[in-house]
């Protein structure tokens, strides 16, 4: 599989693949490392600015191969690696790799099985095909970031660049129900996937209850329609919080109890939703006396969900750590910790995490391996600046 992604979409796309098992050969160019995410989003890291920890992060278990695709050497060689390809992924603006000669219809005649996954904010098709996108701008435009936050708050982002990993979890899917659909077929696939429907399509069943009050549902920040009380609660210390979710009936008279209410007006959920700022006060009243982990702790003995919120140096303390994540010494003489699938088989064919290549570390392996490149065909695209 060929990963001509950069930033984030595109390169976690393939890496998740990778990690299902796939051989995923990164290609990429020294003359635009930052473009390629080498150092995008990330501080420097043990003086080392090409391995920031998204980089790491994105790229982890595939091989990298340096091609200049502004050279006829870099074009042609990438055209003849596609040709092996089984899949490959992009993320450029539409019609990026197409004016380089690598669009689909370039590569489609000489390998008909290729699956081709564009993964552009827009699309490749309709009147924004051409539209500049990064991720807050998708996330305003596909009306996100108004069905978060609460009625009165500005437009409010969901952080952490959440269409990137959107589209890219979106894009796997297509590859690999391409990769079922050419086993009967034989035929590959031209997947257009649009970062921007990726965004509309997670919300909507907003968007029905829309069409269907002829109204915007309300922005209800924490809270629920369906459950109350529903919240993040101050606790006992600095900055520290409890979340707590009532879902029924038997679950609030179990907290009733404990806080000592007795009032008939919150019985019922329409009643507590009608009331819920002064069962808020009360409910924080309580919980600003205890410590998040004594709050949940005696919560859910009794039944009602809630939990202490953590931050990620939480996550890392967690002994269950040792599930989620797998140790991969990177860089040299230090060992970090990577994530590892959300998911587990009976009989895994997955990939243990390694740490992400070096710029160019595989090229002559790649050449060699998939075209069968000789040593002296290597050295003449060297010459050309082919390979940088």
């Amino acid at each position: 599989m060929l990963d001509f992604g950069h930033i984030l979409a595109g390169p976690y796309c393939a890496r998740l693949l990778a990690d299902l098992g796939a051989d995923v050969v990164k290609v990429e160019s020294r003359s635009r490392a930052e473009g390629m995410g080498r150092s995008h989003l990330g501080p420097d890291y043990k003086g080392r600015r090409d391995r920031s920890p998204h980089m790491l992060m994105t790229n982890r278990n595939k091989r990298s191969v340096t091609l200049n695709l502004k050279t006829p050497g870099g074009v042609a060689t990438a055209k003849r690696l596609a040709a092996k390809a089984d899949v490959l992924v992009e993320n450029y603006s539409a019609g990026a790799l197409d004016r380089l000669g690598l669009g689909y219809d370039d590569l489609a005649p000489a390998n008909p099985g290729l699956v081709y996954l564009s993964l552009s904010g827009y699309g490749h098709r309709g009147p924004r095909r051409d539209w500049t996108s990064m991720n807050l701008n998708l996330q305003a435009y596909s009306g996100l970031m108004m069905t978060t936050g609460e009625e009165g708050d500005p437009p409010t982002t969901i952080a952490a660049s959440w269409n990137d990993y959107l589209g890219a979890l979106h894009g796997c899917v297509a590859v690999l129900n391409a990769l079922l659909a050419r086993k009967k077929t034989g035929q590959g696939a031209k997947l257009d996937l649009s970062q921007f429907e990726c965004s509309v399509a997670s919300i909507g069943a907003l968007l029905m209850a829309s069409a269907a009050l002829q109204r915007a549902p309300a922005r209800l920040g924490n809270r629920s329609e369906h459950a109350a009380p529903q919240g993040v609660y101050r606790c006992f210390g600095k900055d520290e919080w409890c979340v707590i979710s009532v879902q029924t009936d038997e679950q609030w008279r179990a907290l009733a109890s404990i806080l000592g209410v007795h009032n008939a007006h919150y019985d019922s959920l329409a009643g507590r939703l009608e009331r819920r700022q002064e069962i808020d006060r009360i409910l924080e009243g309580w919980t600003s006396e205890r410590p998040p982990s004594k709050v949940a702790e005696r919560l859910q003995a009794a039944g009602i969900p809630a939990e202490p919120m953590r931050r990620t140096r939480d996550l890392l303390a967690d002994p269950s750590s040792a599930a989620r994540y797998a140790p991969v010494e990177d860089p040299p003489g230090h060992t970090q910790l990577m994530s590892r699938l959300p998911f587990h088989f009976a009989a895994s064919c997955a990939a243990a995490p390694s740490r992400a290549p070096l710029i160019g570390e595989d090229t002559q392996e790649v050449l060699g391996e998939w075209l069968e490149l000789t040593p002296a065909e290597l050295e003449t695209l060297e010459a050309e600046g082919a390979l940088e």
